[in-house]
């Protein structure tokens, strides 16, 4: 027998979503948003729209048909599609992510870019690029189509994933 469907508007998914939804982030979870995009999330961030407004949050995660990431219980309670988050460490947001049945883990490869939310592309190895990109480091390189910044699996990618992989132990 299935396992009945999550109640609406509880931020709980059903068992065998698999893809991480698309999500809006509140202004008062700004580096889960980060952590999201490395974890393929398309995450809108609410400051980088222009929107603090809860009534403006409200109708973009509809009009978006996102789900909404928020600290405000308030608003949670108020939309739909949301997932109140209570902790203000972004490691304890993920697991609440988590424990909500969202998957959190790093992505094989970037697809979104951390500042701007972005697609990113990769770029060929012996592409020209600025200065601050090593030339012997990784052999992959990733470019954001918006904001055209540089990504590669550095130090902090590593640090970010160690962190990220013990949310599920």
């Amino acid at each position: 027998m299935a396992a009945p469907d999550p109640a609406p508007g509880s931020g709980v998914r059903s068992p065998d979503a698999t893809d991480p939804p698309r999500v809006l982030v509140d202004v008062m979870c700004g580096k889960l948003a980060t952590y999201l995009r490395m974890c393929g999330y398309d995450a809108a961030y609410a400051l980088d729209e222009g929107i603090e407004d809860d009534d403006a949050l409200a109708a973009l995660s509809t009009t978006e048909d996102r789900l909404l990431l928020t600290r405000d219980r308030e608003l949670a309670a108020r939309v739909d599609d949301a997932l109140c988050v209570t902790e203000r460490d972004v490691l304890d947001q993920l697991r609440e992510v988590a424990a909500a049945g969202y998957p959190v883990e790093i992505a094989a490869e970037p697809t979104r870019c951390g500042a701007c939310n972005g697609p990113v592309d990769r770029v060929a190895h012996d592409a020209a690029r600025p200065a601050y990109v090593p030339d012997d480091g990784p052999d992959r390189h990733w470019r954001c189509r918006d904001c055209g910044q540089w990504f590669w699996k550095g130090g902090h990618w590593a640090s970010v994933a160690d962190r990220v992989s013990s949310i599920g132990e």
